[in-house]
């Protein structure tokens, strides 16, 4: 019996302009299993964004399948997606999309709100997930009083507060210094790890491989390379360049 959280069958997405056709991902096929980390790696114009789009709901696919749960959203109309995708997907964007008239507490608790869903245990875990992240001293602060860092990890907490099954992030690490990437990344993969929830995280920056637990490699909108082996990410994460990956398990 499959015991993935998420899969997705053949996916495909395709943009026609007039004599045009461009096949941003073509017949993409993974799973991602509970407690596991991914990261979706490759070149501009890989797909890979637009993979996460599709697996966020917030992009219809030209053909295959996606089932987070065993269940499918295909056949759901607007309402039923967005209701689906506010209770089973967590989402952080590369410019957060934060509130901007909600402190940052208030913005993780919003989650909460919009899935009926807030208690007093709930709320500590906001604060607690803040705190964790290091922002103690910035609970009551406004997005504008922020740092883009500090307003991204405000935006990683939020995406985890409402115990969603799939965690997803674009780019979690854009605007923030080496070090802080490093910690933020190592929390959110302990937190995908221990609340066994399926995670997948767009990155072009390799040391972030690191801690994740595959790598999926996309060039030209399909799967080209699948790592898996812990010693190989670690040969990933301290280089530049793909090229320089000398035993890649390939699938």
């Amino acid at each position: 019996m499959d015991s993935s959280i998420l899969n997705t069958v053949d996916l495909s997405k395709t943009y026609r302009t007039n004599d045009l056709v461009v096949r941003a991902v073509s017949k993409v096929s993974l799973q991602v299993h509970p407690g596991e980390f991914i990261a979706l790696v490759g070149p501009s114009g890989s797909g890979k964004t637009t993979m996460l789009a599709m697996l966020a709901t917030l992009l219809e696919s030209t053909e295959g399948h996606i089932y987070i749960d065993g269940k499918s959203f295909e056949n759901m109309n607007q309402n039923q997606r967005a209701k689906f995708r506010r209770q089973k997907i967590g989402f952080t964007f590369q410019d957060n999309n934060l509130v901007p008239y909600l402190t940052a507490i208030e913005n993780v608790e919003l989650m909460l709100r919009l899935n009926h869903i807030y208690t007093p245990p709930q709320a500590k875990r906001a604060k607690d997930l803040l705190l964790r992240l290091g922002l103690d001293e910035q609970l009551h602060s406004l997005p504008s009083q922020l740092s883009k860092g500090q307003q991204q990890r405000v935006a990683i907490a939020r995406s985890l507060i409402h115990d969603p099954r799939v965690v997803l992030a674009d780019e979690p690490t854009a605007s923030l210094d080496t070090q802080r990437a490093k910690q933020v990344v190592q929390i959110f993969a302990d937190l995908i790890h221990e609340e066994k929830r399926a995670g997948i995280m767009v990155t072009h920056d390799l040391r972030m491989c690191k801690y994740v637990d595959k790598v999926i490699q996309m060039v030209d909108g399909s799967i080209n390379r699948i790592i898996d082996d812990q010693s190989d990410i670690d040969v990933l994460a301290g280089t530049s360049e793909f090229d320089k990956l000398s035993t890649p398990a390939i699938r």
